[in-house]
This record gives C-alpha cells, sequence and structure tokens, in this order.
C-alpha cells in the first residue's frame, strides 16, 4: 500500500510548501508571524516535516515545534486559519484525497498544543 507520500509525490510537496506560503504571506493576520524569517530555510524544513508526516524517507531533523514557535504568541484563531490553508492547497491545488487529509488534521491537532501559546477568546 503506497504511504501519503507516494500518493502525493515528492516535488508535490514542495509545491504544496510553495503555494501554502504564498497564501499565508498574502494575509494580513498571518504575514506578521513571519517578519525576519529565513523563508528559504523555512520552506525546506516545512518540506521535511510534511514528507516526514506523509510516511516519506525524508526524516525532520528541525528544531523541536514548541521550541520553533515559544514567545511568537501564535492563537488558536491564526493556528486554525493556517491548518485550513494546508488542508485547502492539499484538497483544491494538488487533489489530494479525504485520507490524506483526515491524516494531516490528525497530526495538526495532535501538534496544536506546541505550537498554540494563546487559546481562542470566549465570545461575549
Amino acid at each position: 500500500m503506497a504511504t501519503y507520500y507516494e500518493k502525493l509525490g515528492a516535488s508535490t510537496v514542495r509545491e504544496v510548501v510553495d503555494r501554502f506560503y504564498a497564501i499565508i504571506l498574502d494575509d494580513v493576520d498571518l504575514k506578521p508571524y513571519f517578519d525576519g524569517i529565513d523563508m528559504p530555510r523555512l520552506k525546506r524544513h516545512l518540506v521535511m516535516l510534511l514528507c516526514s508526516v506523509l510516511g516519506g524517507p525524508e526524516a525532520y531533523e528541525g528544531r523541536d515545534l514548541a521550541d520553533a514557535h515559544r514567545g511568537m504568541g501564535i492563537t488558536e484563531e491564526h493556528y486554525a486559519r493556517v491548518g485550513e490553508i494546508l488542508v485547502t492547497v492539499l484538497r483544491d491545488d494538488h487533489g489530494a484525497d479525504d485520507d490524506l487529509i483526515q491524516h494531516v488534521t490528525t497530526v495538526l491537532g495532535q501538534v496544536r498544543g506546541s505550537i498554540v501559546e494563546k487559546p481562542a477568546e470566549a465570545a461575549g
């Protein structure tokens, strides 16, 4: 049985990451998180991470997610928006199937606590 990585393809992972960051850097609320960030380096890290999550041969050797995001003040809303962008790019731009989308969504849920620093505001 093919891995998600094999189904999607290595070159597609790079395309997903490029499109993902193009959308994020065009979002007025998300762009400030990336001020002063070495984007080519960040893209390489996300390619490795996404390949690893999808069952590819590349092992993620970047920083621990909690360490990498500590002090950034990432909100629940912004984290959810980033996840929505990733899912949309995978599904709509690259034809990822429901199983792959569910897998990515599950992983996003598992790492949320390592990245989000500010919980959602109570409606009131």
